[in-house]
């Protein structure tokens, strides 16, 4: 009984196919992310706050 109970309740890991969706979903959010970053307003609050941060009086 605890035998069957064991290979019922679920699988140890992900099979091909979810892999293949878990992939796919990391580049997307890759890409949006890779275009958040480089957009022009997000480029120059970066430049911005590094021109600050090398314009520090000591």
């Amino acid at each position: 009984m605890r035998c069957v109970a064991r290979r019922v309740r679920g699988d140890a890991g992900m099979t091909t196919s979810e892999y293949a969706v878990g992939t796919i979903a990391a580049c997307g959010f890759a890409a949006v992310l890779y275009k958040v970053v480089t957009s022009g307003a997000v480029s120059s609050a970066l430049q911005s706050v590094v021109e600050r941060a090398l314009d520090v009086q000591f």
